[in-house]
């Protein structure tokens, strides 16, 4: 290899290590882009930083700057000297659109998230969970003590589902059910979307009264809340028996082995002839593939957010290999893994009653 290539190859490298160690960087200038309301500000058409700034409050060569980091990140585009307007990737931090991403920034911006990432090194080290150390207290109890902060991550589960509530009812045969329990299903976002594309359909939103407070809302927007019953519960100790269709998205990731055996089998508990559990996470390749073909093109989110239920959580993602594991100590079957087309990196994963482990 040439002098020359060897050092192309060099400067590329320094700029991957840099990009990365300006991530969080980037991150507050999302939240601060969101809680400044710059998008909802800026609207459609072209507009002056300055006008901007004014109706924001704030100054305007502060505002120029954090306008250009925006541009730079993607978000914005400038026309002229101070002058910007909103890219396609910038409009989803507008906060009125059906498909925003505001409060999915918000609390992943937010401090008691970004806290207990700086113990990332401790929970390595020894494989406990850095956020009960910090805060007294694990994840969900925090929320609990902190209705502001339990409403902001409603919201952000809320709106990262809405992709896998739009591709999910046209990627699994729903129609051979009669009705479906969504486990852990918070506002009842996906349950709707789910009930909505299947009319003969009736379902159930499972969670905890905390997770339930906004699904009225989300049920009767979707004009499916005469179809659809909510309960709340704790999963840990059971879940409503009478569908033949369990279903959970992004809950057994916040869990250990242990934890997501006892959901599963209380699942299975309750299953009846015939009957199926459908789960819908992200299913990690058993070797990560960087390559131009790769399974995991989400630029490595799917791993860092296997680190922040390390860190803030104490679950994981999971591989095929682990979901057949928890799954067959649950009494569970996995008979089927199946990308889901448009909500990258999801799959959905399928399992039916089967023998419990040891058994």
């Amino acid at each position: 290899m040439a002098n020359t290539d060897v050092r192309a190859a060099g400067v590329a490298d320094r700029d991957l290590i840099v990009r990365l160690a300006f991530g969080s960087m980037a991150a507050q200038t999302l939240r601060a882009a969101v809680r400044l309301g710059v998008v909802e500000l800026m609207g459609d058409t072209p507009r002056r930083a300055a006008d901007v700034a004014g109706d924001a409050g704030a100054e305007p060569q502060s505002m120029t700057r954090l306008l250009r980091a925006l541009t730079g990140l993607g978000l914005l585009r400038e026309h002229a000297p101070g002058t910007f307007s909103v890219t396609p990737a910038g409009a989803l931090l507008d906060p009125g659109r059906p498909d925003s991403l505001t409060s999915f920034v918000r609390m992943f911006t937010e401090p008691a998230i970004i806290r207990a990432w700086e113990h990332l090194d401790g929970s390595i080290r020894t494989g406990e969970v850095a956020f009960d150390a910090v805060f007294g207290t694990d994840f969900f109890s925090h929320l609990a003590q902190h209705p502001g902060l339990s409403a902001d991550f409603n919201a952000a589960m809320s709106q990262a589902v809405s992709e896998a509530a739009a591709a999910l009812p046209y990627a699994f045969d729903f129609d051979r059910f009669t009705t479906v329990t969504d486990v852990g299903g918070g506002d009842g976002t996906l349950l709707a979307g789910v009930l909505a594309a299947h009319p003969g359909l009736t379902g159930t939103v499972f969670d905890t009264a905390q997770g339930l407070a906004e699904a009225p809302k989300t049920l009767a927007r979707h004009g499916v809340e005469e179809r659809c019953s909510l309960i709340a519960g704790d999963f840990f100790r059971s879940v409503p028996e009478g569908s033949d269709l369990y279903m959970m998205k992004s809950v057994l990731h916040d869990w250990t082995d242990d934890q997501a055996v006892t959901i599963l089998s209380h699942c299975r508990e309750v299953l009846p002839a015939g009957g199926l559990v459908l789960i819908v996470e992200p299913v990690l390749p058993e070797v990560v593939d960087t390559g131009a073909e790769a399974d995991v093109t989400d630029g490595g989110v799917t791993y860092l957010s296997d680190l922040n239920m390390l860190v803030n959580l104490g679950g994981r993602e999971r591989t095929r290999r682990d979901f057949e594991e928890v799954c067959h100590r649950a009494g569970l079957s996995l008979t089927s893994v199946t990308p889901l087309a448009d909500a990258a990196p999801f799959s959905l994963i399928e399992a039916v009653a089967g023998t419990r482990k040891g058994r």
